[in-house]
């Protein structure tokens, strides 16, 4: 590079030089003069002694420094830096990643005191197999069933490690409509009554009575009554049972474990949406959808709609009943069924009209309504059904979760087959949070976070 070249140091200065066009033939005389000449202004601009250096210094500080106090690690505690918590299903909760891994790992869990005691699923699977000689691990078994057996003596079995159960459960998160996006509440007990507010109008009152006025001076206070009142969740039980045969445990118990924890927590997960969905209430949990849910709210169809058809009249009129505050939480929930009639709904202008949601189908469909996700689940009822298209805010449904899940295995259930029956099971409830749609302030319709459509028989 000729001497009289100067580098420059920002990017004004490089302005300034590109600006003399006598510049371009120095810079690149050689390919050498040419990387030369971009080396050495990258260097400028971020090597050691530059703002940019010295900004990205100051930053690595600042987390460093926020990272040991959140940690309660002292400036004394040169290794403590080493036992930091890094697994995110058991970091604090102003550093998780994700609302699914806060519902998942509870470090105050039945399980939790298993925690480390086996190296993985495999492991555990292993020692919990009823055919298992080794004496050691069997021991080991029996303090863990007998521990157990204490504080649910009817379901007998294994404990599951909190640390398994959590990793289970967080490949069902990923998978579930409901759990992943509700409010999930640990429950220490079998029966946990959790608040609620009684609310049913906000006509002159909020939260079922709390009153907010204005006044003079020394004026008389204006007495308000709100409503409070309990939602129970009582821990009904689900169970996962499968059949294997013998062989392919003795044969390649690892690749079994591997099964078990791919398709185990996805089918549980599938059977716990069903029952958060349109659940009965009797020995599982209350749905959201359908008449069972008195908090809901059911647009009713239009005049002359067809049969087992949606319109788009159907679709705005969901979007006016939902609560304003969970406009920007809500999801759409639909049947397969209801697709065609989604994509091919129509906006009619006078005596002409075009779709909705299509225009041509050469790219991917679209998934959202109104900005809103649209997530397609056989879980819904079936086309025409009131149940075919829902507009919802789960964070209005509770799910109370036991946290604790057991597993089991016995060969007399079908021991003329040599087949080993596996028994999982866990402990969750699952309800609407309010107990009625809300009549809002202007004494409109009803609003609710639940909002379908009636039948259209």
């Amino acid at each position: 590079m000729a001497p009289t070249l100067t580098v420059p140091r920002n990017a004004d200065e490089l302005e300034e030089m590109l600006g003399d066009t006598s510049n371009y033939a120095k810079i690149a005389e050689t390919p050498d003069t040419f990387k030369n000449f971009i080396l050495d202004y990258a260097k400028n601009q971020q090597g050691d002694g530059t703002e940019l250096q010295r900004q990205i210094e100051t930053e690595t500080q600042k987390q460093l420094a926020a990272l040991l106090r959140d940690n309660e690690v002292s400036n004394g505690e040169r290794d403590a830096i080493k036992r930091l918590n890094l697994d995110p299903q058991t970091r604090p909760a102003q550093m998780l990643t994700s609302h699914k891994q806060a519902t998942a790992y509870n470090p105050k869990a039945v399980g939790a005191a298993l925690d480390g005691k086996f190296e993985n699923a495999a492991d555990y699977f292993r020692h919990a197999w009823h055919l298992n000689r080794d004496p050691q691990q069997r021991a080991k078994m029996e303090d863990i069933r007998n521990a157990y057996s204490s504080v649910v003596p009817a379901d007998g079995g294994f404990l599951v490690p909190e640390t398994l159960r959590s990793q289970l459960l967080q490949i069902a998160l990923e998978s579930s409509v409901v759990r992943s996006r509700a409010t999930v509440v640990p429950m220490e007990t079998a029966r946990v009554p959790f608040p609620m507010i009684d609310s049913t109008t906000s006509v002159g009152s909020v939260f079922g009575g709390m009153i907010g006025y204005w006044g003079e001076e020394g004026a008389a206070l204006v007495e308000s009554s709100p409503k409070f009142g309990r939602a129970v969740l009582d821990a009904k039980k689900l169970t996962g049972f499968a059949l294997v045969p013998n062989e392919l445990l003795q044969d390649s118990l690892i690749s079994f474990a591997a099964l078990i924890e791919t398709l185990w927590p996805q089918a549980l997960a599938f059977f716990e949406d069903i029952a958060f969905m349109s659940g009965s209430g009797v020995g599982e949990p209350s749905g959201f959808l359908g008449a069972g849910n008195s908090a809901a709210v059911a647009v009713a169809k239009e005049s002359g709609q067809a049969a087992d058809t949606i319109v788009v009249e159907n679709v705005i009129k969901m979007y006016s009943r939902m609560l304003p505050s969970s406009l920007a939480r809500g999801i759409w929930v639909c049947s397969p069924e209801a697709i065609p009639e989604l994509y091919t709904m129509a906006l009619s202008v006078g005596t002409g009209g075009g779709p909705v949601m299509l225009t041509n189908v050469a790219g991917p469909a679209p998934m959202t309504i109104f900005g809103r996700p649209l997530i397609v689940s056989e879980k819904a009822g079936r086309l025409g059904d009131r149940s075919d298209l829902s507009f919802v805010d789960l964070s209005y449904y509770l799910i109370g979760d036991r946290q604790q899940m057991s597993a089991d295995s016995s060969t007399e259930y079908k021991f003329g087959n040599d087949q080993t029956a596996y028994r999982i099971i866990q402990r969750v409830d699952g309800r609407p949070w309010l107990k009625s749609a809300i009549t809002p302030a202007n004494g409109g319709p009803a609003l609710s976070p639940f909002v379908e459509i009636a039948d259209r028989a």
